[in-house]
């Protein structure tokens, strides 16, 4: 299927810039496929993960970066739904956005989002089921499609996309797999079957999308760049080709971030383990780094 070489140049020139510094804390996560808390639902099993490490950055001052497919849309037609089944993690993601905390991308997922009409309909406001009216969620939220985090001191510019961009049933031709998904694997996932359309469960497909990447990156002065989509977490060696993948929040028993702290880079998981006297802890492991980005950057640039 044809793929346009030059989309990534467009998606960076049209990226919201967004600054950091040495102070900043920031976290990525990606791909969480939230439900509506059904057999379909890849997300509930790790909810509780996700909730808890979301409240350890809330409360730890970082600024958390969604990088798309944060809502499953294509399973499910009505984001009311969704709300309700992890209405929790709503209200905190609320809480990071009225203090400028929270950004989100779009994937191909929640495509719908690309439009400024579905954004007004769905995120701005949310039914309120105990009071029985309408009220405030992310007024007036922006959702992007791509983000340029730039640290004009240190001379670090990164590149932050969902990364269907280089894939393109996922992207320009995203409408048949949203409509196979919706009608057709939603009930055959039910029975655990999983959608060969996705690069996760289609090895050949996530090769050739991690290759485009890894070329854009080379052809554009070794851009650092952090993605998801593939739900496969990457943290290159200093050096290498600056590509970062955040993973996903789907995988069995745990999820994976990326966070950004002093400049530093690090891959991280959470996951939940047993103790020795049989109680159940919330374990954050440090899987990659530290590292400084400064390692990543191309000299001359």
């Amino acid at each position: 299927m044809f793929y346009n070489r030059q989309t990534l140049n467009k998606v960076r020139e049209r990226a919201k810039r967004v600054p950091f510094d040495a102070n900043s804390k920031l976290v990525f996560m990606s791909d969480c496929h939230r439900g509506i808390n059904d057999n379909a639902d890849d997300f509930s099993k790790n909810a509780q993960i996700f909730s808890y490490a979301l409240n350890q950055y809330y409360e730890s001052g970082f600024t958390y970066f969604e990088l798309g497919d944060g809502d499953e849309l294509w399973e499910n037609r009505n984001f009311e739904d969704i709300f309700q089944a992890h209405s929790n993690v709503f209200e905190r993601l609320q809480d990071f956005y009225l203090e400028g905390r929270f950004y989100m991308l779009w994937g191909n997922h929640d495509m719908d989002r690309a439009s400024e009409d579905h954004i007004n309909e769905t995120l701005c406001y949310f039914y309120n089921q105990v009071k029985v009216c309408k009220e405030e969620l992310f007024k007036d939220i922006k959702v992007h499609e791509s983000i340029l985090l730039q640290n004009q001191s240190e001379n670090i510019d990164i590149l932050l996309i969902h990364g269907h961009q280089v894939d393109p049933p996922n992207y320009q031709f995203w409408w048949p797999n949203k409509f196979l998904v919706r009608y057709l694997w939603r009930a055959v996932q039910q029975i655990g079957f999983k959608n060969p359309a996705s690069p996760s469960h289609n090895v050949e497909r996530l090769n050739k999308v991690e290759l485009r990447l890894r070329e854009w990156i080379v052809n554009n002065q070794n851009q650092i760049l952090i993605a998801g989509h593939t739900h496969q977490a990457r943290f290159p060696y200093p050096g290498s080709v600056p590509y970062f993948n955040d993973g996903s929040c789907t995988h069995p028993r745990f999820l994976t971030a990326i966070e950004i702290e002093a400049n530093e880079i690090s891959l991280i998981k959470w996951s939940i383990e047993i103790e020795s006297d049989g109680s159940l802890r919330a374990n954050r492991k440090v899987i990659e780094g530290p590292v400084s980005l400064q390692s990543y950057v191309l000299r001359g640039r």
